[in-house]
C-alpha cells in the first residue's frame, strides 16, 4: 500500500509565483554514476549533462479539482539532472531525475515523503528582495543564491558550455516529465507536468553558494545558465509506471 501510496496516485495543482533555475554543466563521466541504469543523459554536444538547481514558491499547492481555499504554500528546492528515457513503446522523452527536494514546511515533507518517490527534507528558506537584487537563503544547508531580473540582453555566464540563450533555453526546465526508477519492480515511474505562460527569462546571477552540490562529488561544475519563470499555472498528473527490460 504505502508503495502505491509513493506513486503520485493522484494529479497535483499549484501556482508557480516564480520559478528561479540555475543549471550547471559537468562532464558526463561525472554525473552518469548519478542516474539509475533505465535512464541516459541528456548531453550537449556529447559532452556536458546537465544538473539544475530549482527554487519554486508555489501558491495554493493541491490534489487536483480541489477548491484553491485547500491548497497550500510551500517554497520548493529540487536538485535535478536533465535525463532521457525510451519506453517500452519506444517512445523518446525528455525530463529530470530527482536527487533530492527540499521545502521550508515539515507538512511539505511529510505530504511529500507519502505520495512521491523526491526525497523531500525541510530546511529555512529565506527569500528577500534587497533593492533591485532578489536574496534566496537557507541557514541550516548554507544555500544562498542572489540575481537580479534584467530587462536587456545580457551575456551568458562565465565559462558556459553554450554558444547563445536560445540553446542555453533548451537546459532552462522545467521539462515535461519526471522520472523515477522502481528498482523493486524494474519499473520507471513518469509523472507528466503541464504548464502555460512558459516563458523562461535570463537572469544575472550576483553570487552563488550551493553546498549539495559539493556533497555529489561533482568537480568544479560550471554555472551554464539561469533563469526565472513567473506566474505559471501548473499542474502534474496522476504517475504512471513503465516496465523497463
Amino acid at each position: 500500500m504505502m508503495q502505491f501510496l509513493k506513486s503520485h496516485p493522484f494529479a497535483v495543482e499549484a501556482y508557480f509565483d516564480s520559478s528561479v533555475v540555475l543549471s550547471f554543466a559537468v562532464p558526463k563521466e561525472q554525473l552518469i554514476q548519478l542516474i539509475p541504469p533505465c535512464l541516459e543523459l541528456d548531453l550537449l554536444k556529447e559532452q556536458y549533462g546537465f544538473i539544475a538547481v530549482a527554487m519554486v514558491q508555489t501558491r495554493k499547492l493541491r490534489p487536483k479539482g480541489f477548491p484553491a481555499f485547500m491548497g497550500n504554500d510551500f517554497f520548493l528546492i529540487g536538485y535535478r539532472i536533465f535525463v532521457r528515457y525510451k519506453t517500452s513503446e519506444g517512445k523518446r522523452l525528455r525530463g529530470l531525475y530527482i536527487l533530492r527536494s527540499e521545502t521550508d514546511k515539515k507538512k511539505m515533507e511529510w505530504l511529500g515523503s507519502i505520495f512521491t518517490q523526491y526525497k523531500y527534507h525541510t530546511i529555512d528558506i529565506r527569500p528577500q528582495r534587497e533593492k533591485d537584487t532578489q536574496l534566496i537563503q537557507s541557514d541550516s544547508s548554507g544555500l544562498l543564491v542572489k540575481f537580479r531580473r534584467v530587462e536587456q540582453e545580457i551575456p551568458l555566464p562565465i565559462h558556459s558550455p553554450f554558444s547563445d540563450w536560445k540553446e542555453a533555453r533548451r537546459f532552462a526546465g522545467p521539462l515535461p516529465f519526471t522520472f523515477s526508477y522502481l528498482e523493486r519492480e524494474k519499473k520507471v515511474l513518469i509523472v507528466e507536468g503541464v504548464r502555460s505562460n512558459w516563458t523562461p527569462k535570463p537572469i544575472q546571477v550576483l553570487e552563488y553558494e550551493i553546498p549539495f552540490l559539493e556533497t555529489l562529488g561533482l568537480e568544479t561544475p560550471v554555472l551554464a545558465n539561469a533563469f526565472e519563470i513567473r506566474e505559471i499555472p501548473y499542474y502534474w498528473k496522476k504517475g504512471k509506471k513503465d516496465t523497463w527490460s
